[in-house]
């Protein structure tokens, strides 16, 4: 009994610990990472966790044949450099942005329907002994809209 009150108890601290967190990065994302997808039209889901250095995040997403997609991957200010790769089932590297000056934006339009995977890491940064930095990172996915 005693040890089901103290998950309760852990389980509420970590609730709200969490969903502010949770909501500053959300609003991070619509601040800083929303008029970047410009001039494409936002899909509507919001993408953002708290990262640490040296850490990776997964994400996979469907996208459509002969459509014209944006990604954005953007870090708060004080994270180092984001990497992130797109890759195809085959983990085949479609693209990464550290090739490209860690660029926080990519175009592109498939001529088929596929499910990439994207792969989000916050490079490390931190000199032996220091604090890693923990910081948002928010991911968006934006298309344009055929006339």
């Amino acid at each position: 009994m005693k040890t089901i009150r103290i998950l309760s108890v852990l389980t509420l601290l970590l609730f709200f610990f969490a969903a502010p967190a949770h909501s500053q990065c959300k609003a991070f994302a619509k601040k800083e990472v929303l008029p970047v997808l410009s001039p494409y039209t936002h899909d509507g889901n919001y993408h953002a966790a708290i990262l640490v250095e040296g850490e990776e995040a997964e994400l996979y997403k469907t996208f459509y044949s002969d459509m014209e997609y944006r990604v954005t991957v953007i870090g708060e200010g004080k994270l180092p450099a984001v990497e992130f790769k797109i890759l195809d089932e085959n983990k085949n590297v479609l693209y990464s942005n550290k090739e490209h000056n860690y660029a926080k934006t990519w175009d592109f339009k498939l001529e088929s329907s596929k499910q990439l995977k994207l792969v989000v890491r916050v490079a490390p940064f931190n000199k032996p002994g220091d604090i890693p930095a923990s910081g948002c990172v928010a991911i968006m996915f934006g298309f344009k809209v055929k006339k």
